[in-house]
């Protein structure tokens, strides 16, 4: 069975953001504008997400 993934892309600068917000969205993979990354849908990537959610688009895989 594959594991189910999610593709977060980043659109919105972590300029001016709190350093947790930056550090999660290096813990993401992401570090530049319009960069994407193929994660596992896993509890602990979507808490991730949440935290940074104003920065990150989330697209559903199959």
């Amino acid at each position: 069975m594959a594991e189910k993934t999610i593709k977060v892309t980043q659109i919105g600068s972590p300029i001016g953001r709190k350093s947790d917000q930056r550090a999660t969205l290096v813990g993401l993979g992401l570090n530049k504008m319009h960069r994407t990354r193929e994660l596992e849908d896993t509890p602990a990537v979507r808490g991730m997400i949440n935290k940074v959610h104003h920065l990150v688009k989330v697209e559903q895989d199959a």
